[in-house]
């Protein structure tokens, strides 16, 4: 695999989960794209017996998506092997396979000929014998010279550009096994095959290739290492091979591989114990010690660790605060944040109803605000659920301080949501502002709100974008340069800044964060809801 492939990959996943499942898109009414799929983790539940997915819960509030079908590959209908070797034939996709002149030996890959093998699958319309035994004899000799005939098979659709191309080659695969692992990892790594179609194919196997998954959990190369935890996810494995991949994977210092996080959920009360020995084990080095702890974390949060733990990490978050450089999640991915004066911000937490408020790094507060929510039970509630989410409020930042979190927890669902809850923050912190953008949607908002009335606010896709007097600061649209008033047309008091630009103006741009922002105090973070605590939330956070 060419290095800037991975290198590529490993961004590109990270981009389109923050997108998808973090980033508020105004035509959702400020929920992620995510949250508008059918049937996925945390959404829907079904029975084993009911479709290919199922939302298997690991601890209250939480569920990871695993696929549902046989026990193992093997038990599809075998005699789909022939109509699968039937359908390359005619694609031409067996050609490599045929060209092969030393497998024509009788003893061999010939002797398919005579049992309606490669080379004379037979009309599928006609009778040939017992299907299903001839299937099983091909499948024998199939999987007795996997190192030629996989290689050969891979070739015939290295062009193939669509998952239902690849869909004959993978159920093939599939039933033979292990071998066929090897060999698609094999052709993968000499660069034979693509990385979307070994994402595919090594999606196939069944239990047989567990402790392979969990091998290739460890590779070093974050892409693998994903393919690796996707096959343990599938197949929901509990063994010493996958709790060894899983601690190898928390104790490097890089973030975790596409997977691992849904593993070490799944797997959470299985290796608990086991997980927590090995924390106290004083054989173990402390990079495998370092690992069992985070993966405790990313499997059950805090709670997943011993009160010494959990103590240990509240001492170490109060050191890093100090003399730490403030950053804050950038708007091109975070789309909606507040901001309220430093000297009066303690009224945003009754205003926005946060509970549980904790000291916390930037680092780990900027993550936490786009983690994903979390279910918990309502008391007395019969039975009732509650979304629970997780809310960083800054460090006070050249004088403000800023909050981000679940746009829908916080804000709601429409436009009045928005201007009803910037004016309720801003009777208890004496001013308040509000800014969203998305600019896959076209939504460019900003507010500013004193004493419980908004003053000044443009929204791009209203009509009028403007309401209010303009500010001090701003360049109004009849001043611009640009503007000829003989062909444009603009009320006078529209303004020229969008919600990028205005919030440099009026309180601190998310941006522009860094070592040069001037820091008071520390950062919170607080929840949503009295009825969980922080340790609530699986998940490793960065300190």
């Amino acid at each position: 695999m060419p290095p800037v492939n991975d290198e590529r990959t490993e961004a590109l996943a990270d981009f389109l989960h923050t997108y998808n499942h973090h980033r508020c898109h105004t035509a959702l009414d400020g929920h992620p794209p995510i949250s508008r799929v059918n049937n996925l983790a945390g959404q829907y539940t079904r029975s084993a017996g009911g479709g290919s997915a199922r939302r298997v819960t690991v601890r209250p509030g939480w569920a990871v998506a695993v696929s549902v079908g046989p026990d193992s590959v093997r038990g599809m209908k075998i005699e789909s092997l022939l109509d699968d070797l039937r359908t390359l034939r005619d694609r031409g996709a067996l050609a490599t396979v045929e060209a092969r002149e030393d497998l024509g030996d009788p003893g061999t890959l010939g002797g398919l000929r005579n049992l309606g093998g490669l080379r004379d699958l037979g009309d599928p319309t006609r009778a040939h014998g017992d299907e299903r035994a001839r299937a099983e004899a091909v499948l024998a000799l199939l999987t007795e010279r996997a190192d030629d005939v996989v290689p050969a098979l891979l070739a015939g659709v290295a062009d193939a550009r669509s998952t239902a191309t690849l869909q004959p080659v993978i159920r093939i695969l599939a039933l033979i096994g292990p071998p066929s692992f090897d060999a698609v990892l094999a052709a993968w790594r000499r660069g034979n095959v693509k990385d979307w179609a070994a994402g595919r194919l090594l999606g196939a196997f069944d239990e047989r290739c567990a402790d392979r998954y969990a091998e290739l959990a460890t590779d070093s190369a974050r892409g693998a290492s994903g393919n690796g935890f996707a096959g343990l996810v599938r197949l929901r494995t509990d063994s010493d091979a996958g709790l060894r991949a899983l601690v190898e994977c928390y104790a490097g210092h890089r973030p975790a591989p596409y997977k691992a996080d849904d593993y070490a959920l799944l797997t959470h009360e299985a290796y608990r114990t086991r997980l927590r020995v090995l924390r106290r084990d004083p054989a173990a080095s402390p990079r495998t010690r370092r690992g069992a702890m985070a993966a405790l974390v990313a499997g059950g949060g805090a709670d997943g660790l011993d009160a010494r733990d959990r103590a240990a990490v509240e001492r170490l978050i109060r050191v890093k605060i100090v003399g730490e450089t403030p950053s804050a999640p950038s708007p091109q991915l975070s789309g909606w944040w507040l901001a309220v004066p430093g000297p009066s911000y303690e009224g945003l937490f009754d205003a926005l109803g946060l509970h549980h408020r904790r000291p916390i790094t930037c680092a780990a507060g900027v993550e936490a605000a786009a983690g994903r929510d979390i279910q918990v039970p309502v008391p007395d509630g019969d039975g009732a659920a509650q979304t629970v989410g997780r809310v960083f409020v800054t460090p006070e930042l050249d004088g403000w301080r800023l909050v981000f979190g679940p746009y829908d927890l916080l804000i709601g669902e429409g436009w009045e949501d928005m201007v009803e809850t910037v004016e309720r923050v801003s009777r208890h912190c004496a001013q308040a502002q509000l800014f969203f953008v998305d600019d896959a949607g076209g939504s460019d908002v900003w507010f500013v709100a004193e004493e419980g009335s908004v003053i000044r606010q443009y929204a791009a896709e209203s009509d009028p974008e403007w309401e209010g007097d303009p500010l001090p600061w701003e360049t109004l649209a009849v001043d611009d340069p640009d503007f000829d008033p003989e062909y444009d047309d603009a009320p006078p008091n529209s303004g020229t800044a969008g919600a990028r630009t205005a919030c440099g103006h009026l309180s601190v741009d998310p941006d522009m964060v860094g070592s040069g922002t001037e820091t008071r105090g520390h950062g919170w973070l607080a929840l949503t809801s009295p009825h969980a605590g922080h340790g609530a939330f699986p998940g490793v956070l960065p300190l």
